[in-house]
């Protein structure tokens, strides 16, 4: 089967590897990356033609993706599959309801992982999943294949999604950024703690600011979570001074 891939970023890199694998997959990034998508045995091809194939994953930043579903809504087959990977749930599920037509279906997900910490594996790693508008067979299909292919499936809707995402993905992105505007830096004097917070501020510095700044702009539940938070280190930095 063919799969058509818009975008070929670090996280569409990454899964690209995998699934070239079972699939056929026609590549389109808005940048000329042809000779580092044939290497990985997949094909480059026109926006249009990424659009045709009976899945397609837009592998963009939350800010344009509602501008790319647009783009994508009209040259869509009957019986399409749209499947997003954005790390809010919420706002992509809606605009894929909105804007794409009636004929397609649409499923939203999370991979729980990225280019750093399924470098060697895919197995073991978490991908959230949410039934948007699709067929339940088809649903059941999709969930068998990415259990079979070692990945720990959870189902979800987009909003229960976004609240716990907001006190997990969010708060360790917040923390680990955090962490870099401090300075934080591997010491000889340390504790296994310590290494536990660089372990964090490794997770997130390879990513975009752009990452970090959709993800918090486009959750909901972000701001509260960040204000709690934050309220929760001033009360114990109260309980010191006092």
């Amino acid at each position: 089967m063919k799969v058509g891939l818009i975008g070929f970023g670090r996280l569409g890199k990454l899964l690209t590897r995998y699934m070239i694998q079972d699939f056929d997959l026609v590549i389109h990034d808005v940048v000329d990356r042809s000779e580092e998508i044939k290497s990985l045995g997949a094909t480059p091809g026109t926006f249009e033609e990424a659009c045709k194939c009976p899945i397609v994953i837009p592998f963009v930043p939350i800010s344009e993706f509602e501008s790319v579903i647009k783009k994508m809504a009209p040259l869509l087959e009957k019986g399409t599959l749209v499947a997003d990977v954005c790390s809010v749930k919420e706002m992509p599920a809606n605009v894929m309801k909105k804007e794409l037509p009636d004929h397609v279906q649409i499923l939203a997900t999370h991979p729980m992982f990225g280019p750093d910490s399924a470098a060697k594996t895919l197995f073991g790693s978490k991908i959230v999943i949410c039934n948007v508008r699709m067929e339940d067979n088809y649903f059941t299909d999709i969930k068998n294949y990415l259990e079979t292919h070692g990945l720990k499936v959870i189902e979800s809707t987009p909003e229960t999604h976004d609240k716990e995402i907001s006190h997990s993905l969010l708060l360790t992105h917040f923390i680990g950024r955090t962490l870099m505007a401090f300075g934080a830096k591997s010491l000889d004097i340390d504790t296994k703690g310590y290494r536990r917070l660089m372990k964090i501020l490794g997770t997130v510095e390879n990513d975009s600011w752009q990452l970090f700044e959709d993800m918090n702009k486009y959750n909901p539940y972000s701001l509260e979570t960040r204000v709690e938070f934050i309220k929760a280190m001033g009360e114990i930095e109260e309980r010191l001074e006092s």
